[in-house]
């Protein structure tokens, strides 16, 4: 009769640990599985490069798709109004995470987030604050933090008087609507005077007038192009370069994958490693380690000198001295 209760409760014992379901043999420890949701603004190398980034950083916490998270990514094409809709979708199947890369994207993961309290993380967003994204970098309070790409514009205008020296005006091409533009626009044009330089900036409300923008600031005088990490303007970069050539000035990227596709050159973040520190952020809030009303935004403004030698070429153009250990980079590389 006793053996017959013990095989009983050997059995029942048995049964128990396997309706917990995520326990592992070895360890006895549960094993959780996250939803993530994943919300790219556009299609182009840099923000292909944070997905990228931002996989290897979750995978690198010991995060892997298929084992214990499962990803819903979604392309919002450029348009905001699709990143919306993908943003109350996922927030409608509580995901425990939303992950925006770029402003936009970001923006909208917030705004459908929130009501629910399900954490943000961004990625690609050069100015929280002005987003509305958050309350302070350092304690953003708000269910909503990331990595900003801030960039390094007395970098970038000392790179442009090395390469053109009597250059006198910078054509800048903006988004209206990108937050993150109209606030290096203001930066820009508040030193750009250190440089000897005016700022001739028009903007832009979709991929439309992105032409007729660039046809303009070539009009009026402009000696270069210069490109923020606007989304719109990057999504239609080829069109910039065609204005920008047929007129012979350079068009100076934001980033080395701009430089690849035309630009002249660029002081580059490295937009892989900024994907990176987002996923390992993300893995941080989803297992507990961190609080995301306080985990601070991590700011990238480390900056690398790149440059596109056969443009440099074709506008009869030379290396400056200061730049002699920048990185040569090839087209379509």
């Amino acid at each position: 009769m006793k053996k017959i209760i013990s095989v009983i409760l050997a059995a029942a014992l048995t049964l128990g640990l396997a309706a917990c379901g995520g326990k592992t043999a070895a360890s006895g420890q549960e094993q959780k599985t996250y939803k993530i949701g994943v919300i790219q603004y556009a299609t182009h190398p840099s923000l292909d490069n944070i997905y990228k980034g931002f996989l290897e950083g979750l995978n690198e916490s010991g995060l892997k798709e298929g084992e214990n998270i499962t990803i819903n990514f979604q392309n919002a094409q450029g348009d905001k109004a699709n990143g919306d809709m993908q943003a109350k979708n996922m927030a409608t199947a509580n995901v425990n995470l939303i992950m925006g890369i770029a402003t936009p994207a970001a923006m909208s993961a917030y705004s459908a987030a929130k009501e629910k309290e399900i954490p943000v993380i961004f990625s690609a967003v050069s100015d929280p604050l002005a987003a509305g994204l958050v309350k302070s970098l350092e304690a953003p309070g708000t269910g909503c933090t990331g990595t900003s790409d801030v960039l390094n514009l007395e970098a970038q205008l000392k790179m442009i008087r090395a390469f053109l020296k009597d250059a006198k005006k910078i054509g800048i091409i903006y988004t209206t609507s990108e937050a993150n533009s109209v606030s290096q626009l203001e930066q820009i044009k508040k030193i750009a005077p250190n440089y000897g330089f005016e700022i001739e900036a028009v903007g832009v409300t979709n991929a439309s007038e992105v032409a007729t923008a660039a046809a303009s600031v070539v009009a009026k005088g402009a000696d270069c192009i210069n490109n923020f990490t606007d989304n719109n303007v990057v999504d239609n970069l080829s069109t910039v370069l065609h204005e920008a050539n047929a007129a012979g000035i350079p068009v100076f990227g934001s980033e080395v994958e701009q430089v690849k596709n035309g630009c002249l050159a660029s002081e580059s973040i490295d937009y892989v490693e900024l994907g990176r520190e987002t996923g390992r952020m993300a893995a941080k809030v989803l297992t507990g380690k961190a609080d995301i009303n306080t985990l601070a935004v991590k700011t990238f403004s480390t900056c690398t000198p790149v440059y596109n030698e056969k443009v440099m070429k074709a506008l009869s153009l030379a290396l400056p001295s200061d730049y002699s250990n920048a990185e040569a980079v090839k087209s379509g590389s």
